[in-house]
């Protein structure tokens, strides 16, 4: 049996729809009501331990999405209890959705890179899917104005993201084949790396780039009623594509999905529709 945690997520939510029509699949949230795919659904919060038990009950293949929305020492006790409590129930094989090497100068790297650490040293065998950030993300940074001016404080830097339905098409391949890809490190980022330029002819020809500050962002990010860990979140990850520390890309994304991954601007360029 494969369990997918974190299922009514976005990235959850795409793997599901990539397994839906298994009867080999089940889902596991906190909410149950949010998910939106026809599948087997068991509760599972990370932050009840009392849900881990019953939840990995019979599963072979845990798809242990992040669960990184929160300060580190809260996003660290969750992935160590879903760990611990998945080799408790017997659980062969897990999949970890982590962070790209490059991510290491973000702010949110450490509860990844503790995660991967944990894996490596447990009992289970292990699939770490090193993801990139996603394009869709790069989006939600710089989205234009009413004024037709694309704001943000990405410098001449450039971001090598992925469209978040690759990673998940990616994913779900890994779970089905997990055997194959024990004891694997996967690096998921994009094939061209895009700027702020970039972003800007995405959104059509009348669309300027300006860089901003930091501090400008900072200011806008505090106002727009950000959580207070948020805030150094997303200043950081705009400071590391700044300074040129997210451009690098690479293939392997390609030779999992046995196809070209869509292009990050193509995904920028389609939300507009």
């Amino acid at each position: 049996m494969i369990l997918i945690t974190g299922a009514a997520g976005a990235l959850g939510t795409l793997v599901a729809e990539q397994l839906a029509g298994r009867d080999d699949v089940v889902l596991g949230t906190r909410d149950p009501g949010r998910v939106r795919v026809s599948l087997p659904v068991r509760r599972i919060d990370f932050d009840d331990t009392d849900t881990l038990a019953e939840g990995f009950a019979g599963v072979d293949v845990l798809l242990l999405i992040s669960a990184g929305y929160g300060e580190d020492d809260t996003v660290i006790a969750r992935h160590g209890a879903a760990i611990d409590a998945a080799e408790k129930a017997g659980v062969r094989h897990i999949v970890y959705t982590s962070l790209t090497a490059d991510g290491d100068h973000l702010p949110y790297a450490l509860a990844h890179r503790w995660t991967e650490r944990r894996l490596r040293a447990g009992t289970a065998d292990w699939t770490i899917l090193r993801n990139g950030l996603y394009a869709e993300l790069l989006e939600w940074l710089a989205a234009p104005s009413a004024d037709g001016k694309l704001t943000a404080p990405l410098g001449d830097g450039r971001l090598a993201a992925v469209a978040r339905a690759d990673l998940a098409e990616a994913a779900a391949d890994v779970v089905l084949h997990a055997p194959a890809h024990a004891a694997r490190t996967y690096e998921l980022v994009g094939e061209r790396a895009v700027g702020g330029a970039d972003l800007a002819r995405a959104h059509g020809p009348h669309i300027t780039y300006e860089p901003d500050t930091l501090a400008q962002t900072r200011k806008r990010l505090a106002a727009s009623g950000a959580e207070p860990f948020q805030v150094p979140m997303l200043l950081g990850t705009c400071s590391a594509i700044a300074a040129g520390f997210m451009d690098r890309t690479g293939g392997e994304l390609r030779r999992l999905l046995g196809r070209a991954p869509r292009p990050a601007i193509d995904v920028i360029a389609g939300s507009r529709g």
